[in-house]
C-alpha cells in the first residue's frame, strides 16, 4: 500500500485545546497538499476553515471529548456545525448512559443526531478503553439500527487509543452500511497499514505526515 492510497483514508487531526488558527492553517495545507480524506477540527474553527481553503473536507466533532452533553445540546452543535461548513461530524456517545445498560437512550442520541445531519457523514465515537465486550457489541447494534455512518474506536484523550482487536470485534458486529474509523495510538505506518487491512475506512491521527515521510509520531 503506497502513500497516497494510505494517506486517502486520513483524517488529518488537530484537536488540541490550545491549537492556533496558525496550526490549524498549517494542518489545512497539509491536507491539501498530501490528499487526505479529511481535516478535523475543533468546531470553532469549521467557519474560518470553509470560508479559507474552498472544496477542503471539513471534520469537526461534538460532545467532544467527555460524550456526557445532554443530546439538545449535541442537537445543537450537530446544527451550527453544518451550517458553518463540516461535511462530516464525530460525535461523542454518552458512556455514562453505556455503563448504565441505558443502550436505549444512546440508540435514540444517535438517532436524533444523524437525522440533524442529514447527508453529511456521522461517526460515533464509543472510547473503548471504558468498555466492555458486551458494551462494544451493543454499541455496534445501536449504531448500526440508527443509520450512523461509522463507529470510531476512542477520542484519542482516553486512557487507550485504537487496537486492532477492537477493530475486529466491530468489524464481526457492525452492519453492512456501517464503517470503521480507528483514532488513537497510531504510531507507525506499520500501525496504519494493519489497521487498514483489518478493515479501518479512516484513520484518525495528528502524526500521518511524520509517519509516511519520516520522523517521530505526535500526540492524537
Amino acid at each position: 500500500m503506497d502513500n497516497a492510497a494510505i494517506f486517502s483514508h486520513v483524517d488529518h487531526t488537530l484537536l488540541a485545546a490550545f491549537a492556533s488558527w496558525g496550526e490549524i492553517e498549517k494542518l489545512c495545507r497539509e491536507a491539501v497538499e498530501y490528499k487526505t480524506a479529511s481535516v478535523c477540527v475543533p468546531p470553532s474553527y469549521v467557519k474560518r476553515i470553509a470560508g479559507a481553503f474552498e472544496g477542503l473536507n471539513i471534520c469537526t466533532v461534538i460532545g467532544f471529548p467527555l460524550g456526557y452533553s445532554v443530546t439538545a445540546a449535541k442537537e445543537a452543535e450537530m446544527k451550527a456545525a453544518i451550517a458553518d461548513g463540516a461535511r462530516e461530524v464525530d460525535m461523542v456517545v454518552n458512556v455514562g448512559d453505556v455503563k448504565n445498560g441505558a443502550f436505549d437512550a444512546v440508540a435514540a442520541e444517535i438517532g436524533v443526531l444523524k437525522k440533524a445531519a442529514g447527508d453529511h457523514i456521522l461517526k460515533v465515537i464509543v472510547e473503548t478503553c471504558y468498555l466492555s465486550m458486551e458494551e462494544k457489541i451493543a454499541l455496534c447494534k445501536c449504531v448500526t439500527d440508527r443509520g450512523a455512518d461509522y463507529i470510531k474506536t476512542s477520542t484519542g484523550f482516553g486512557t487507550v487509543g485504537a487496537t486492532l482487536d477492537d477493530v475486529l470485534l466491530f468489524k464481526k458486529h457492525i452492519g453492512p452500511g456501517v464503517k470503521i474509523k480507528a483514532a488513537g495510538g497510531i504510531r507507525s505506518r506499520e500501525d496504519m497499514i494493519a489497521y487498514l487491512e483489518a478493515g479501518c475506512d479512516r484513520l484518525g491521527t495528528s502524526s500521518a505526515i511524520k509517519l509516511l515521510t519520516g520522523g517521530q509520531a505526535g500526540g492524537y
